[in-house]
């Protein structure tokens, strides 16, 4: 009983009553043209005061007027947006923005017809039946109203006729209501066929997808490798400066030039990340991806090395000034990558880092000593956030990257077509 009573006067029956309204009143100037079309063969009462027959007629002149402006692109989102609100569906299985393509016009003006003509029958029924209903069952109750026009046609020679009134005006209220019940029910049924998205609809979507897991990936790269190399760098010169300051305060004796240099190399990290990390946080903000970020080249190499911050021996071969911008860009996060992950597998080691050009091919190859003690690192099946960015960052350019202990080291091997740039 419960739940019968919630089907038809829950919340979810009442708000797609009102969806139904609603396509009732924007069925009226259809409704209304339909009148005048049928005007001629009036009797000259108006638009309400024509027979039941007219009425119905201007109904069915309606809705294939209803159907041919349903296939303006911008009435699909209107009818998904009352739909999403009041006709109790997942809001998920809606189509997003205008209909395109014939079929999608077509379901469009299919579920227009239906929500404009089920909710004209609705409204009228409404309007019309519960003062009718409540007359009929309060016929017992009133001389008038059984003397009136309506007692005259419920035929009311015998009293006992006028309490048959009442439960009938009941049953016709509890029909009213489950007639509403039933047509909210059928356009919630109809509304994901054919509101939802088409085949075409879905593919956008699925491109749309695409594009914004590929920025918000790239962001992923770029913050993971510059400020986390950043902060790398600064941990490291900052333990060295702070063990040499140990040592002159403690023993008299120290490197005070080197302390100079590990500070140095510290503001120059921090100030260029800085600036990485703005021009990142730019393309965030404005939610667009708006062609390339001003990340830095192997141009910036050497400053790179120096706020290593520990021996690297690093070795070029080839000219690297005619890179193409986007080669010379990965390459230097590809380098920077390696050389945080040698932070954080090696001691005083030194670092190889050899870069050759050769043809239309940028090789990067990078070697740490694994520290002695303690067991060695264990490659993840991912490589890694860094690691799998490296991979990625080579696969974007057509080329590849490998990364894992070899022979006691910890080696990283990237090769970049320089042609495939894109």
């Amino acid at each position: 009983m419960r739940r019968a009573w919630q089907a038809l006067f829950g919340q979810r029956a009442r708000r797609r009553w009102l969806h139904l309204i609603v396509g009732g009143a924007l069925f009226m100037p259809y409704w209304l043209v339909g009148t005048v079309v049928l005007g001629p063969l009036t009797d000259g009462g108006g638009p309400f005061g024509g027979s039941l027959l007219v009425q119905f007629g201007a109904y069915g002149v309606g809705l294939p007027l209803a159907a041919v402006t349903a296939l303006f692109p911008l009435t699909r989102p209107m009818s998904v947006a009352v739909a999403r609100a009041l006709c109790g569906v997942a809001p998920g299985r809606f189509a997003e923005g205008p209909a395109r393509g014939a079929e999608a016009k077509a379901r469009t003006a299919g579920w227009f017809v239906l929500h404009l003509g089920a909710g004209a029958l609705v409204s009228g029924a409404s309007l019309a039946l519960p003062p009718f209903a409540l007359s009929v069952a309060a016929l017992p109750f009133s001389a008038a109203l059984r003397e009136s026009e309506l007692g005259r046609f419920w035929h009311l020679d015998r009293p006992w006729l006028a309490w048959a009134g009442l439960p009938l005006g009941l049953l016709m209220l509890l029909a009213l209501a489950v007639a509403a019940a039933a047509a909210g029910a059928l356009l919630a049924a109809a509304a994901p066929r054919l509101l939802g998205p088409s085949p075409a609809d879905r593919l956008v979507a699925a491109e749309r997808r695409a594009a914004e897991l590929a920025v918000r990936n790239r962001l992923a790269r770029e913050l993971h490798d510059s400020v986390g190399h950043a902060l790398s760098a600064v941990t490291l010169q900052a333990g060295a400066a702070r063990r040499v300051v140990d040592g002159v305060l403690g023993t008299g004796a120290g490197d005070l030039g080197f302390v100079r240099e590990a500070l140095t190399a510290i503001e120059e990290t921090t100030r260029r990340t800085v600036g990485e990390l703005d021009a990142v946080l730019g393309l965030l903000r404005s939610g667009e991806d708006d062609g390339e970020l001003a990340a830095p080249g192997l141009e910036a190499l050497d400053a790179l090395v120096r706020g290593a911050g520990r021996r690297v021996a690093l070795t070029v071969r080839g000219d690297l000034s005619g890179l193409p911008e986007a080669v010379s860009r990965e390459a230097y996060r590809i380098v920077q990558e390696g050389l945080t992950n040698a932070v954080r597998y090696a001691r005083d080691e030194t670092v190889t880092a050899r870069i050759a050009l050769s043809g239309d091919e940028l090789e990067i190859i990078m070697e740490n000593p694994l520290p002695a003690a303690g067991p060695a690192p264990v490659a993840r099946p991912d490589g890694g956030r860094g690691l799998r960015g490296v991979a990625e960052r080579a696969r974007l350019l057509g080329g590849a990257a490998e990364t894992g202990p070899v022979d006691g080291c910890w080696r990283l091997a990237a090769r970049l077509p320089v042609g495939g740039a894109r």
